[in-house]
């Protein structure tokens, strides 16, 4: 099953080839990357776009990161989606399926839900998965 980054990275790749964004963690990847006589924005965690894109690429990346969730409810359904953050974030080793909460966020399914397939799935949780 794939992940929702599976279903984000080429319309993150689009997204910043059509405004010439890029990552850059140090000044050598800036300089080797960067185009001459334009200005530049940080936007955070490495990713650098040219100054005056900044609410195209937010918006751009939101649109692309909900339309993924869309993607993925659709191909692998509720419950499956579920099950892999529980067993991504090792909330049947934890005890805790909490722990996954936040990369369920934005897919609208309410803590009841994900509580649920937990407890469906956790005599099952020692198996091959």
């Amino acid at each position: 099953m794939k992940y929702l980054s599976d279903y984000t990275q080429d319309g993150i790749d689009r997204i910043m080839s059509k405004h010439g964004a890029f990552f850059a963690f140090n000044n050598k990847q800036f300089d080797e990357q960067m185009k001459e006589g334009v200005n530049y924005t940080s936007m955070g965690s490495g990713l650098i776009t040219p100054k005056g894109t900044e609410k195209d690429m937010i918006e751009g990346l939101h649109n692309n990161h909900m339309a993924a969730i869309a993607l993925d409810i659709a191909e692998n359904g509720q419950d499956a989606i579920i099950k892999r953050e529980l067993y991504n974030h090792e909330c049947f080793y934890t005890g805790d399926p909490s722990s996954c909460y936040d990369a369920l966020d934005g897919y609208g399914f309410s803590d009841a839900d994900i509580v649920k397939v937990y407890r469906e799935e956790a005599p099952n949780a020692d198996k091959d998965n």
